[in-house]
């Protein structure tokens, strides 16, 4: 039996104080600078041409008050998750990242890389400031994670073992090199790579699944996975809810908040549908994150 998920925003307070866990551990939120994070919701505002249908975003609102909604939820770890799509960027956001860290109670200090010379140095500059969580973007930067720009960046985050939240699907774009495989070869070269792979590898589910299962430390986050928006697009396939019962230590929460068309809540709530009971639910929400994120 699995407790009903909160319908609400309101009600997510509640639901978790249900469950008996202290709060959401959400490795899937994004904060930027104002001038990227413009030409994200720019982005999402013109959806029914990118992505053939309307994506208005729940959460545009300035930035104090998106930590303050994040808070009242009860989201525990408030991660940046910037990533660089082209060469420079990677440094002065990386600066951002530690800035934002500096002044947000919570805020988990997180990083970016891309595949340009230099890219090695530009991962230890933020080892050393205190980085704790990555995020690169294979669709959005348009480079394959087997980049011979990135083969000394690799070592560096294996023997580290700071998370790297990777967007490798296929979903809601396939671009040049998303899909599994170019994450597959990278296991082979670095079976140890803290991995955390976004969206449940959507559409590629169960190859992504596979991964999870074959390798100790890649995760798979539930970011939009589930909700009634994401199944019109790329639905679950049979039996894969079944999978991810069997690797209730290796599913982690992650929302794309605030770039979401929908409440918070709903996140949540499609998770319980699943119907995997209440000790998937704490493990997902929270006891997972907190290992990943917990400093």
């Amino acid at each position: 039996m699995t407790t009903p998920g909160p319908r609400t925003d309101a009600e997510v307070p509640g639901y978790l104080s249900r469950l008996g866990i202290p709060g959401l551990a959400d490795i899937h939120v994004h904060f930027m600078p104002d001038a990227v994070l413009d030409k994200v919701w720019d982005y999402f505002d013109h959806a029914d041409t990118n992505y053939g249908t309307p994506w208005p975003i729940t959460y545009r609102l300035p930035e104090d008050e998106r930590i303050e909604q994040l808070r009242t939820l009860g989201v525990r770890y408030i991660p940046s998750l910037n990533y660089a799509h082209k060469p420079g960027m990677a440094t002065w956001l990386n600066e951002w990242n530690r800035e934002f860290a500096g002044r947000v109670d919570g805020a988990v200090h997180s990083a970016t890389f891309y595949p340009e010379p230099g890219a090695a140095a530009c991962v230890r500059q933020a080892m050393d400031a205190g980085a704790r969580l990555w995020k690169v973007h294979v669709s959005v930067s348009a480079f394959t994670p087997e980049d011979p720009l990135l083969d000394d960046v690799w070592p560096l985050i294996d023997e580290a073992g700071t998370p790297v939240v990777i967007h490798a699907g296929s979903g809601p774009l396939a671009g040049e090199f998303t899909g599994p495989e170019p994450v597959r070869r990278l296991l082979e070269r670095h079976p140890r790579l803290p991995l955390v792979i976004a969206h449940l590898g959507m559409p590629e589910y169960d190859a992504f699944a596979d991964l999870a299962q074959q390798y100790e430390r890649v995760h798979l986050d539930t970011t939009m996975v589930a909700t009634d928006f994401t199944e019109r697009l790329a639905p679950l396939p049979d039996g894969y809810v079944d999978r991810l019962g069997s690797l209730s230590d290796k599913v982690v929460l992650g929302t794309d908040f605030p770039n979401i068309p929908y409440a918070y809540a709903h996140q949540i709530e499609a998770l319980a549908r699943l119907d995997l009971g209440d000790e998937w639910m704490r493990k997902v929400l929270w006891h997972n994150g907190h290992r990943l994120m917990g400093a």
